[in-house]
């Protein structure tokens, strides 16, 4: 990619259309088509995939959540929230899209409905579509994941839709955006497909605060550029020309912390951090959620190739997807945030996980700045897991099922046989009660004392709180927001497949209104 450069080698000032905050999921396919009228700029405070190898196959999934994160240049940054749960977040030139396991699928009727977005549904068809012609695979059933889907259907949920990218009610095998080779095309590669002259995409390079102007013809303020720094400390600062406009992309986290940084956010709150206010807005950091995450994992009596999501039971309570690695353990690099804590200092497990998500979530929080002037401080965040009773009571019902799918004829081949002749299964973690089908009680205490997370955080910029239903941050000219803060409710059974397609979708809209304001 010609059009990626080394912040280092930038201008100090320079002057684009538009300036995109984070080149992720959303991002990349924001930029590219963007790019196909307009000179862009791309800032991504981490490197090219490239630098990264392990990225850039299904081998290296749980690789990059075992890498000790040197705060700089590793693509995954890991967290922990206030809840006390591990989490990461993708620091790499297409984001998140480049350390998840792979699993491509459209989001829920619910997602559109309840989006505060007046949606032109052929125009996300087209947009969708946009995004599964460069990047999506069918990929080949692995031996587990056959039996993953055959026992979802034994336990009764059904039917059996085969393969398909809609969100629907049973059994489903979806796209990956792993090919048949392992390989990753994750939404890096969508910047391939905008207009190479008029894109330019900086690696290492953090975005430090949004700057604003303020005429005395309006009582908005408006974004003008913002300053950047490179991985020598050494300051940028970009511009946007007129009727330009600054896109942030930094994700569910990275976006609420540099509107807060930049002075955008509750007034009393910024005041007491001594950060100079530029618009009051209440909402900034709140209705922070994360999709729990709850587990059973087997350990195999055969060794797997690690390989990708590949099927989904989808019912309306729950969702159950799995994922499988063959991997070398001690206990200082299990891979963070994915296993429960390992006591032995050295094992070789073969793993493979039955994993439920409960939609939405009903239960939120809030993000609170760590530093009131350092962007690399990870800001503190907390999600409130199973605050919400229903969401509890979901994550019951879903791991009851993984109860019953343990007991189908499908499973069989995954027990051990002891030295008495019985059969049963090996776990890593905690095992579900004795008394799971019938004590309610129990089960809660199981959910809570496992919860983990699914990486599916969203909130934080929420549509009509913080942005109105066209991404613009509300009372303030040329700014918006595009990515998985302005979420409600998380998309489908996994997002990624509806951020790129939104970075394409709002994109061509931007594209439409530029053209008809001449």
């Amino acid at each position: 990619m010609k059009f990626v450069h080394n912040a280092t080698n930038l201008p100090q000032e320079e002057e684009y259309d538009y300036i995109v905050i984070g080149g992720g999921t959303a991002g990349c396919p924001l930029a590219a088509t963007l790019s196909e009228k307009y000179s862009v700029l791309v800032l991504e405070r981490g490197g090219a995939p490239i630098s990264t190898p392990n990225v850039l196959s299904a081998s290296g999934i749980f690789a990059n959540l075992m890498e000790a994160d040197d705060g700089k240049t590793t693509p995954a940054q890991k967290f922990t929230s206030e809840d006390g749960v591990k989490n990461v977040r993708g620091r790499v030139l297409g984001g998140t899209s480049m350390i998840n396991a792979g699993f491509f699928s459209r989001a829920q009727e619910e997602f559109f409905s309840k989006s505060g977005v007046k949606w032109e549904r052929e125009e996300v068809e087209k947009a969708y579509e946009w995004v599964e012609e460069s990047i999506v695979s069918r990929s080949n059933l692995t031996l587990w994941n056959s039996a993953f889907k055959e026992a979802l259907l034994e336990a009764g949920v059904g039917p059996d839709n085969g393969f398909s990218l809609d969100h629907v009610l049973g059994t489903k095998e979806s796209g990956s955006t792993f090919d048949n080779l392992g390989r990753r095309h994750g939404a890096v590669e969508l910047l391939n497909k905008g207009e190479a002259k008029n894109l330019k995409v900086a690696v290492y390079a953090t975005v430090q605060r949004i700057l604003f102007s303020s005429k005395a013809s309006t009582s908005n303020p408006s974004a003008i550029g913002v300053i950047y720094t490179d991985s020598k400390g050494k300051s940028h600062k970009a511009l946007i020309r007129n009727k330009g406009e600054v896109i942030l992309s930094a994700g569910a986290l990275g976006s609420p912390q540099l509107l807060l940084l930049s002075g955008i956010g509750p007034s009393s709150y910024l005041s007491s951090l001594k950060i100079p206010l530029i618009q009051h807005q209440k909402n900034v950091g709140q209705f922070m959620a994360d999709n729990p995450r709850n587990n059973i994992f087997l350990i195999t009596p055969f060794p797997f190739d690690p390989s990708p999501a590949q099927v989904v039971g989808i019912t309306t309570d729950y969702f159950i997807e799995s994922f499988v690695g063959d991997l070398p353990f001690s206990s200082t690099s299990e891979p963070f945030s994915l296993f429960p804590s390992l006591s032995s200092s050295s094992i070789n497990l073969s793993l493979a996980s039955i994993v439920v998500k409960p939609p939405g979530p009903l239960s939120h929080g809030d993000l609170r700045l760590a530093s009131s002037s350092n962007v690399k401080t990870s800001p503190r965040v907390r999600f409130n897991y199973f605050q919400d009773p229903v969401d509890l009571a979901r994550c019951v019902r879903g791991m009851r099922k993984t109860g019953e799918m343990l007991e189908t004829k499908s499973m069989n081949r995954f027990k051990y046989t002891d030295l008495q002749g019985q059969k049963g299964f090996l776990l890593l973690g905690s095992s579900l009660p004795s008394n799971y089908k019938t004590d309610d009680s129990s089960m809660e205490e199981f959910c809570r004392s496992t919860v983990t997370t699914f990486w599916h955080y969203h909130g934080g910029c929420l549509v009509g709180k913080v942005v109105d239903g066209d991404f613009r941050v509300m009372g303030i000219n040329k700014l918006r927001v595009l990515d998985g803060s302005t979420f409600t409710v998380s998309p489908g059974t996994n997002p990624q497949a509806t951020l790129m397609m939104l970075g394409r979708y709002v994109g061509l809209k931007m594209l439409q209104e530029r053209k008809e304001s001449k």
